[in-house]
């Protein structure tokens, strides 16, 4: 019987991956991710704050920009709070509109993944490859023009891939991506190109599944948090791990959902384990992954 099927990588049991260490002997790379988007008025797409499937109107238009007017910056201050490094999935677009977030990114050293022009579009919304080709240039063309270097990550919005995006992004530059959420380690891919990095990025410890889609609860998601640390920090021992957490500040954002994030992470940064914890940013994983000897990595 034969299934459509990919080939940008092989199958790889964890049980079967030669081990290795993270940057001073840690065992699990600790990452928390942002999603900067900026949305337009009433057209487009965009997630609804009441119910699935609601059209574009100035009360999810607000209730998003809620993230970019409050939420992020509640969220700029727990990070420094708790000493956590910082990487943000940010829209090009948002330069236009809210430089001031990009501003407290440099002062803190966090990295940028690009993340498409608006979330009030994906990719599956160009139907021609050399049209995705364009978008993807205009994104980098536009991060590289205001960072003063191109970013080394990108993730697409709502993760919506075509056959050949992997292909355009390592052509564009592009060290890795987090489309592909299959595993717990970065794989190497197969692009026509050569290959590109997959670092993980969770589309389960991800507070948009899990609170606008699923209905779960601040507490809900903080508990699945502490869960998910404590049994990845027991399970680096064997392989080393992954631990990525994804937040949008117009959820995260509001108070009611903030402080239950905060004792989650206080929780796992009291970890009797928390010596095997490398707190990180995705690109820093890229970094030391190329550094590594051929064979260690899966598809390399």
């Amino acid at each position: 019987m034969n299934l459509p099927a990919h080939d940008r990588y092989d199958y790889s049991p964890i049980t079967e991956r030669n081990d290795y260490d993270w940057p001073g002997g840690k065992r699990l790379a600790f990452c928390l991710t942002t999603n900067l988007a900026w949305h337009a008025f009433g057209k487009g797409r965009g997630h609804d704050n009441a119910k699935h499937g609601e059209p574009q109107t100035q009360r999810n238009y607000s209730w998003r920009d809620y993230g970019n007017r409050i939420g992020i910056w509640r969220l700029f201050d727990l990070a420094d709070q708790l000493d956590i490094p910082l990487v943000h999935n940010a829209n090009s677009i948002l330069y236009e509109y809210a430089p001031q977030i990009f501003e407290r990114i440099r002062k803190r050293g966090d990295e940028i993944i690009a993340h498409g022009r608006t979330n009030s579009e994906n990719l599956h919304d160009f139907r021609w490859e050399a049209d995705e080709k364009r978008l993807i240039e205009e994104v980098t063309a536009t991060f590289t023009k205001h960072e003063g270097k191109p970013p080394k990550g990108w993730l697409s919005g709502g993760s919506y891939e075509h056959a050949w995006t992997p292909d355009l992004l390592k052509e564009a530059g592009y060290q890795y991506i987090s489309d592909w959420p299959c595993d717990d380690q970065p794989i190497w891919m197969r692009t026509r190109a050569g290959p590109i990095l997959n670092v993980p990025y969770p589309v389960e410890l991800n507070d948009s599944p899990q609170i606008i889609h699923r209905q779960h609860t601040a507490r809900e998601f903080c508990d699945m948090i502490v869960d998910q640390f404590e049994e990845m920090v027991e399970q680096s021992a064997k392989h080393p791990l992954v631990f990525n957490i994804s937040i949008h500040p117009h959820t995260f954002g509001y108070p009611f959902r903030l402080r239950p994030l905060r004792q989650a992470l206080q929780h796992c940064f009291a970890s009797k384990y928390i010596d095997r914890v490398w707190k990180c940013r995705p690109g820093q994983i890229a970094d030391y992954c190329c550094g590594l000897e051929p064979g260690i990595i899966p598809g390399s």
